[in-house]
């Protein structure tokens, strides 16, 4: 479904499992972004009645995410640390298109958001699948079909408002440009690293 060009050796899990607390306050950072982001769509589109309303939807999302992951952080006695820079993130918002059309750099930016739900998910999938702490399992796995529905969202508003770009041509440049880049990812206890 997601189209991803290479899927996470599930021995990652092992990496991400052997530090929980740095798995953890990545993961929670990873959600205040994606709050973040869902909020700047709605800055700079805000005439899109529909999609502020489905962004909103997601950013309060997000954040209940940060404090269901924030809880799960103090419940096992660590603290949350400084927010973590994602470098893969860094990388995939390089490969963004920022000139252009105001509607270029729109359908762009939804589909950055749509790149990183589509990793985050299938990231979520391996951790649910391969961790042997059965309460994270059962997190991690009702977090990746959120994140399934998240990214589902972002392509559908891409189609729905683009001017000119060719979505399905541009999501396909998106996902061998991951897919080159996530090789060289996979072996941090980050979300995505």
């Amino acid at each position: 479904m997601l189209g991803l060009k290479l899927l996470t050796d599930p021995r990652w899990a092992n990496i991400a499992e052997s530090n929980i607390e740095e798995i953890l306050t990545d993961h929670a950072w990873c959600e205040q972004k994606a709050a973040t982001n869902a909020i700047t769509i709605i800055t700079y589109n805000s005439e899109h009645e529909d999609l502020v309303t489905a962004m909103t939807e997601i950013a309060i999302e997000e954040m209940e995410h940060f404090k269901m992951v924030h809880d799960i952080i103090k419940q096992r006695g660590y603290t949350l640390g400084r927010e973590r820079k994602d470098d893969y993130v860094n990388q995939l918002y390089k490969f963004m298109k920022k000139d252009g059309s105001r509607n270029d750099a729109f359908i762009d930016r939804l589909l950055f958001a749509a790149m990183i739900e589509a990793r985050s998910c299938e990231r979520f999938r391996v951790l649910s699948e391969n961790i042997k702490d059965d309460e994270l399992a059962k997190f991690y796995r009702d977090l990746m079909i959120s994140e399934a529905g998240h990214y589902t969202a972002f392509i559908k508003f891409a189609k729905k408002y683009t001017e000119r770009t060719d979505v399905d041509k541009r999501w396909k440049e998106w996902l061998d440009f991951e897919g080159q880049l996530i090789q060289n990812y996979g072996t941090k206890e980050t979300v995505h690293g």
